[in-house]
C-alpha cells in the first residue's frame, strides 16, 4: 500500500501548489477539504504575539465547524497588522468563494518568515489551483508544501473501529526549529472520518496535545503561527461514541500526535539525537515539569549531548536554577540504564565511559531522579550542533 492510499480518509479530498512564496518552485500552498461539515477543534500558540492567520483561525473556529483548511509555507504572516489580518480574511474569501462555502468555515495556516507582507497575487492566483487540483491522494503532497526547514514530511495514519465501522485518522505536520512547548514552531492537521461531537473532540485534541506537542522542545523559542487543527466529518457512519470508544479514540489521537511530535525533535535543526528527558521523584508536578524542561533546553546540557559527553554537572546545574525542590545529595542520573550520578556524587570514569557509548546511539534517555517525592514528567529534546547555526543564520537568505 501506498503512501496515498493509506493516508486517504473518506470525505477528505487534499491538493498541494507550488505560488511562488517559497524559493525554488518548490511546494507551498495545500488545501484540505471535507465534502461535508466537519466538526473542528485546535489549540494555538501560547506566544503573545500571535500571526494574523492565529487570530482568525481561532475566531473561525469558535462555532466548532470547518469545511476546509488553506496553509502557505513561506511566509508566516505575522506581525503584520491590520493588513496581514485582511489578507487572511481575503484567502478564506476567495477560498469559501470557489468552494460554495462560508468564509467562516475556512481556517487559515501560515508558516515560515516573520514580518514579511503576505504575496497576495501569488496567493490569489494559487487558490483556484487548489479548488482545482483536489483529490483524496495528495496528502503526501501536502505534507511537502508545509514544510520550511523540515528535511523531511511528517505523515502519520491509524485505522480504527467504532460502532462496527472502520474510521481513518490521518495527520500531516511540520516543525523542525524554533521548537518549544507550549506547542512548538509547527503545523498540524489531522483528518478523521469518524462521527464526533464537539464536546468529544475537544477533549480528546486538548488531552493529546498536551501530552504531546507540548512536551517537546528543540532550541526553547515558542513560535508566533503554532497550530494544531482536527476535523471530522463523520463519514465513517457511526452512531455516538460509547464510552470505551471515546478512550480509544483519544488514545489514537494522541497516538497520531505523539508520532508527529516525535518526529518533529527527531528533525530539529541540525539534530543528530533524539533524547528523552525522565524527570522522576519530584515533589510537585510543577516541580517535575519545570526541572525537565531546564535540562532539556539547557544549551550546555545539548551540545554535551552532540559530543556525547556524559557531562553531568551540567545538568546538576541546570537542575540548580530551576528553582525546584532538590537536595544535592539525593539525586540520582542516567544515561539508558547506566548510572552516572549517585546521591549526587558521580560514579567513576568507567560508568561515564559506558554512558558515552550509549550516547553515541541516535537515541537514549536520560533519567533523573531528585528522589523527593511521586511526580515525573517526560519531555523529548535532541543535541545542538554547527548546523543548528548554519541553518538559522542564514534563514532568510
Amino acid at each position: 500500500m501506498t503512501d496515498s492510499d493509506r493516508s486517504t480518509v473518506p470525505g477528505f479530498s487534499v491538493s498541494a501548489v507550488s505560488a511562488g512564496l517559497k524559493k525554488g518552485n518548490a511546494l507551498d500552498m495545500a488545501l484540505i477539504y471535507s465534502k461535508r461539515d466537519a466538526v473542528v477543534a485546535g489549540a494555538f500558540t501560547s506566544n503573545l504575539i500571535k500571526a494574523a492567520p492565529v487570530i482568525v483561525s481561532r475566531e473561525h473556529i469558535s462555532d466548532n465547524r470547518a469545511r476546509a483548511i488553506i496553509v502557505n509555507s513561506g511566509n508566516a504572516n505575522a506581525c503584520t497588522g491590520e493588513a496581514g489580518i485582511n489578507d487572511c480574511r481575503d484567502t478564506a474569501r476567495m477560498t469559501a468563494n470557489l468552494l460554495g462555502v462560508s468564509p467562516n468555515d475556512i481556517l487559515v495556516a501560515s508558516t515560515g518568515v516573520i514580518g514579511q507582507p503576505m504575496d497576495m497575487k501569488c496567493v490569489a492566483n494559487a487558490i483556484p489551483r487548489l479548488v482545482s487540483e483536489l483529490s483524496k491522494e495528495a496528502i503526501p503532497l501536502a505534507a511537502r508544501a508545509i514544510m520550511t526547514t523540515d528535511s523531511f514530511p511528517k505523515i502519520a495514519c491509524f485505522e480504527g473501529r467504532a460502532d462496527g465501522k472502520r474510521y481513518r485518522i490521518t495527520g500531516i505536520a511540520k516543525g523542525a526549529g524554533m521548537i518549544m512547548p507550549d506547542m512548538a514552531t509547527m503545523l498540524c492537521f489531522i483528518v478523521t472520518d469518524l462521527s464526533v461531537n464537539a464536546d468529544q473532540l475537544e477533549e480528546a485534541v486538548s488531552g493529546a496535545v498536551n501530552d504531546t506537542f507540548n512536551r517537546i522542545t528543540v532550541d526553547g523559542d515558542t513560535s508566533t503561527n503554532d497550530t494544531v487543527l482536527v476535523m471530522a466529518n463523520g463519514m465513517a457512519g457511526n452512531s455516538m461514541l460509547t464510552g470505551t470508544e471515546q478512550e480509544e479514540f483519544s488514545g489514537a489521537i494522541k497516538e497520531i500526535m505523539a508520532t508527529l511530535a516525535r518526529m518533529i525533535v527527531k528533525d530539529g535543526e541540525g539534530a543528530t539525537k533524539l533524547v528523552e528527558i525522565h524527570l522522576k521523584g519530584a515533589l510537585s508536578k510543577s516541580d517535575a515539569s519545570r526541572a525537565a524542561r531546564t535540562i532539556a533546553n539547557s544549551n550546555l546540557v545539548k551540545t554535551a549531548f552532540y559530543g556525547r559527553d556524559p557531562n553531568w554537572g551540567r545538568i546538576m546545574a541546570a537542575l540548580g536554577r530551576s528553582n525546584v525542590k532538590i537536595r544535592e545529595q539525593d539525586i540520582d542520573i542516567f544515561i539508558d540504564d547506566v548510572q552516572i550520578v549517585s546521591g549526587g556524587m558521580g560514579c567513576g570514569t568507567a560508568a561515564e565511559i559506558r554512558a558515552a557509548e550509549r550516547m553515541s546511539e541516535d537515541e537514549f534517555t536520560l533519567t533523573v531522579n531528585l528522589n523527593q517525592g511521586m511526580f515525573q514528567d517526560r519531555i523529548l529534546t535532541c543535541d545542538l550542533t554547527h548546523e543548528y547555526v548554519t541553518i538559522n543564520a542564514d534563514y532568510r537568505t
